[in-house]
């Protein structure tokens, strides 16, 4: 099964940046959307971005719409999300996920078979 791993995360102040990877072991046909996660303590894991391996189609959360950019590099099967002006509501670990989600779904994470570990960011203020 592809393994999923990803890195980047770390400390950064309030309107900083950071820029996550997303490294697969290998390329998948069938699952086409690679997303990104997030989870904070106490809360429950939410949608940050989603990306269409097989074309070129990108969703945000308004949360963090026109602050953060997801991008893939096929040819290294890794998947980024560069994290712009960062908040300290943004401080979640972040996590990476393939799946083939059905229309409708594409923002849901039961829509995902294969996650990553997570890689902590935190934004102080």
């Amino acid at each position: 099964q592809v393994q999923l791993v990803e890195s980047g995360g770390g400390l950064v102040q309030a309107g900083g940046s950071l820029r996550l990877s997303c490294a697969a072991s290998e390329r998948t046909f069938s699952d086409r959307f690679m997303g990104w996660f997030r989870q904070a303590p106490g809360k429950e894991r939410e949608f940050v971005a989603i990306f269409n391996w097989n074309g070129y189609r990108t969703d945000y959360a308004d949360s963090v719409k026109d602050r953060f950019t997801i991008s893939r590099d096929n040819a290294k099967n890794t998947l980024y999300l560069q994290m712009n002006n960062l908040k300290p509501e943004d401080t979640a670990v972040y996590t990476c996920a393939l799946g083939r989600p059905i229309s409708g779904r594409r923002t849901y994470a039961e829509s995902y078979r294969v996650w990553g570990q997570g890689t902590q960011v935190t934004v102080s203020s």
